[in-house]
């Protein structure tokens, strides 16, 4: 009897055993079609992902730069020929072109005024055609000479003469900012009587603006380092005057190299006189080079405007922490870095 039932349950375990496998080897199929099918996915994945990457860009780049070469989130604007070396030529087209290709939505010329009438309808005709902005241009900057800190009626002639050729190149150019310094700082006269000629002289100024449509944008300076001697050094400083000019075309623009020298508390300044703010410089300090270089955290200033729904431009005036093409590289690579926020 013992010898029976023990070759029954041997049999019985045999056939349940038997009966497991048969019914899990579906599973392990599956499971291996999955694994192998999964694999070729990611093999397939990966070779996409390799010739969309090679394949992607057109036309120059700077050599080692970013491979991402769409449009940047805020309008970082070199200047013109900031990237001549990769360019291989001074051609303001295809500086401009260049700037474009790189992600780049606007740009900004200092000596636009100076420049022949020729030259301004070139630049304007290909930032129209390329949807890209032009950024403040210099229209007075005379840091020699007392002038509108003055109530001197020749020196206020001459700014108003000043100003209707800016309105004239703003035409010609579709400019919508242009770029003041009040000048030097009269220590002969006391400061509050300089604020007052300084108001009055831009509602002189507001008058011709207005109807143009054009905006001045006052420039505080930093008196530690490069400007010593000047009237308009800080921030407060410039909303004060804004707000007593009270012209929806006299604004400021916020240089951030100059203004982490002078006062630094660079975002909550921004906080606060944001209403007056048309344009940014950007500059990192020490060394007044591309960000990154520097002591300021541009990552999160850039940031801060972009939630703030900030649509300006924010021109790069600086300089490069390294020479020629390599110089050029890393620029654009700094702004593809601090603009991944």
């Amino acid at each position: 009897m013992d010898q029976k039932n023990n070759s029954r349950r041997g049999f019985m375990r045999k056939a349940a055993v038997a009966i497991a496998a048969a019914a899990a080897a579906p599973a392990l199929l599956k499971a291996q079609g999955s694994i192998e099918g999964s694999g070729q996915k990611a093999q397939g994945s990966s070779e996409g992902s390799g010739l969309k990457a090679q394949g992607e860009g057109s036309g120059l780049r700077a050599q080692g730069s970013s491979e991402s070469t769409g449009p940047f989130r805020l309008k970082y604007a070199p200047s013109i020929g900031m990237f001549r070396a990769t360019v291989g030529s001074n051609d303001l087209i295809a500086n401009i072109r260049f700037c474009n290709d790189q992600g780049f939505r606007a740009v900004f010329d200092n000596g636009l005024m100076d420049r022949s009438v020729e030259d301004q309808e070139k630049i304007a005709n290909e930032l129209a055609k390329l949807g890209m902005d032009l950024g403040p241009f210099v229209l007075y900057a005379d840091f020699g000479v007392t002038s509108f800190v003055t109530a001197d009626p020749e020196k206020r002639a001459m700014l108003i003469a000043r100003m209707k050729q800016g309105v004239e190149v703003a035409k010609r150019t579709n400019a919508k900012w242009a770029l003041v310094v009040p000048g030097r700082y009269d220590e002969r006269l006391h400061l509050d009587y300089q604020t007052t000629n300084v108001i009055e002289n831009l509602r002189y100024c507001a008058e011709i603006f207005e109807p143009a449509g054009l905006t001045m944008v006052l420039e505080p300076l930093n008196t530690l380092h490069d400007h010593p001697g000047l009237f308009l050094t800080r921030v407060p400083q410039a909303y004060e005057i804004c707000r007593a000019v009270n012209s929806p075309n006299i604004k400021i623009v916020n240089d951030l190299y100059h203004q982490q020298i002078s006062e630094g508390n660079l975002i909550p300044n921004i906080e606060a006189s944001y209403s007056e703010i048309g344009a940014f410089h950007l500059g990192d300090n020490p060394g007044r080079n591309e960000p990154t270089s520097g002591e300021i955290n541009y990552k999160n200033i850039f940031k801060f405007l972009f939630e703030k729904g900030y649509n300006g431009t924010l021109c790069m005036e600086h300089g490069k922490s390294l020479q020629g093409k390599e110089g050029d590289a890393r620029v654009i690579e700094a702004y593809r870095e601090v603009d991944a926020f």
